[in-house]
């Protein structure tokens, strides 16, 4: 039985190692991002998550945000932060369930809106930009689920918040879990996946850093190239390759991380709710 900070650990080696669209991992590193930066934050991340349930939400995210800035000099896992501590919160007697994370979030404090304020400033994250209501720049206001709810419509970690985890526990859960019971790898299951959600949901820091076209060409791209067939077949497998050489065609602006962090958040709540059993291969 994994510990949940040994969850959390592993959730973001396993998000990290697939060689997911556009995104950092063993085979491919960006010139200020390393494969190695991202195994570092995935021990960094592990003992705050752990210390959730006891510490609050808030202090989890801020622990993990701290941890790892000491230990890397760019932004790695903010929105795994922000995605796995309300889910390491709920009391592990019961299952991840849109209920027992719902319960979390009503319970959020105005302590915790104020340290994931101060986490996301360390954290330093790109192409945030500046809004006219509850900005993080201005001074954090008294919740941290109407700040998320503000937010939702641009942003898919926010939109989580929002509706509860819905996307994490009603959608790419099943996915990962279907993946592994078609008998795909789990890297394969991860980067279907990570594709599927992509398709779906034009990934926010896209949007935040090359603008809405971009995002939903990306979108666009990602549909097409699931159409081409399936894990196994070389047609599918050609169009990940095209796919992959074009979004990293612009310095990796179009390196689509928000939906990477809800993979690794779906691998954390599969983890810890058994849901994901060894072997992986």
């Amino acid at each position: 039985m994994l510990t949940i900070g040994q969850c959390a650990t592993l959730a973001c080696l396993l998000e990290a190692t697939a060689p997911k669209v556009g995104n950092v991992h063993r085979g491919a590193d960006f010139d200020d991002l390393t494969f190695q930066d991202f195994l570092v934050s995935a021990v960094a991340i592990g003992p705050a998550m752990e210390c959730a349930l006891t510490a609050g939400v808030g202090r989890a995210v801020l622990d993990a945000i701290t941890a790892t800035r000491r230990l890397v000099a760019t932004n790695t896992n903010l929105g795994m932060a922000l995605l796995f501590a309300p889910l390491a919160a709920v009391p592990s007697a019961m299952p991840l369930t849109t209920v027992s994370v719902h319960t979390v979030l009503e319970a959020l404090t105005p302590v915790d809106c104020r340290l994931v304020y101060e986490a996301i400033r360390l954290a330093q994250p790109g192409g945030l930009g500046k809004v006219s209501e509850m900005d993080i720049a201005d001074s954090p206001p008294q919740s941290l689920l109407a700040a998320m709810r503000v937010a939702a419509e641009r942003d898919l970690i926010a939109k989580e918040y929002a509706q509860d985890f819905s996307l994490v526990l009603n959608d790419l859960l099943p996915a990962l879990s279907a993946g592994i019971e078609a008998a795909w790898s789990l890297t394969d299951t991860i980067i279907h996946t990570h594709l599927s959600l992509l398709a779906k949901h034009p990934d926010s820091l896209v949007l935040r850093k090359c603008g809405p076209d971009i995002a939903k060409r990306v979108s666009a791209m990602a549909g097409r190239a699931l159409e081409t067939g399936a894990p196994g077949e070389e047609t599918y497998y050609q169009a990940l390759a095209d796919f992959d050489f074009w979004l990293r065609s612009d310095g990796n602006r179009r390196n689509p991380g928000t939906t990477a962090d809800l993979i690794a958040t779906a691998l954390f709540a599969g983890l810890r709710d058994g849901r994901l059993q060894p072997p992986w291969r």
